[in-house]
C-alpha cells in the first residue's frame, strides 16, 4: 500500500499532539524522541485493544514527519486495513507508511475520509448504491466505531467491495 495520508487535526487523542508540536519547534531532540516513543506506544496498545494480533507488529512515530510507520505481518488484507486505520486516525497523525505483510491475500478495499454531514447511510449510497448498506461499512469498521451514527469529519473509514 505504500504511504495513506490522514486529517491530522481529527482523530482518537492517544498522545499529546501539541507536546511534540513544542518539541519540533524547540528543536528539542532529545525531547521529542521520548515523546515519540511514548506515542508509538499509546498506537501499539491502541491497536491490541481493538482485539487484533499485534504480535509481530512494530510501530514507531516520527512527529517531526507526524508520520507512523507500521510493519510486520498480519493474517488478511481487512485486518491490515484495520491496523492502518487504527494508526492513522489518531490525532497528530499525518501519514501512515505501510510495510506490513498479509500472509492469506484479498482484494483491497476502498478508503472514505468522512466529511462534514457525511452519515453511514449516505456513504453507502454514495459506494453501494444503496443506503441500506450502511451496516456493511459499519461492519467493515469495528471494533474502531462503536455505534453507525457515531463518526466524525477526518476521519477515514474502509469500503470493502
Amino acid at each position: 500500500m505504500g504511504l495513506l495520508s490522514f486529517v491530522r487535526e481529527a482523530g482518537e487523542k492517544l498522545f499529546g499532539r501539541k507536546d511534540v508540536e513544542q518539541a519540533k519547534a524547540d528543536n528539542a531532540q532529545d525531547k521529542l524522541a521520548e515523546l515519540n516513543q511514548k506515542a508509538a506506544a499509546s498506537i501499539t496498545t491502541y491497536i491490541a485493544a481493538q482485539g487484533f494480533d499485534t504480535s509481530g507488529l512494530t510501530v514507531a512515530f516520527d512527529g517531526a514527519s507526524s508520520t507512523v510507520s507500521v510493519g510486520g505481518v498480519v493474517a488478511d488484507q481487512a485486518t491490515r486495513e484495520k491496523v492502518l486505520l487504527c494508526c492513522g486516525n489518531v490525532d497528530g497523525v499525518e501519514h501512515v507508511n505501510d510495510s506490513l505483510t498479509v500472509t492469506n491475500p484479498e482484494p483491497e478495499a476502498q478508503f472514505h475520509t468522512v466529511a462534514r454531514g457525511d452519515t453511514l447511510s449516505a456513504i453507502a449510497k454514495t459506494y453501494y448504491g444503496n443506503a441500506n448498506a450502511y451496516m456493511k461499512i459499519f461492519e467493515a469498521n469495528k471494533p474502531m466505531l462503536g455505534h453507525p451514527d457515531k463518526i466524525y469529519p477526518g476521519q477515514k473509514l474502509r469500503i470493502p467491495a
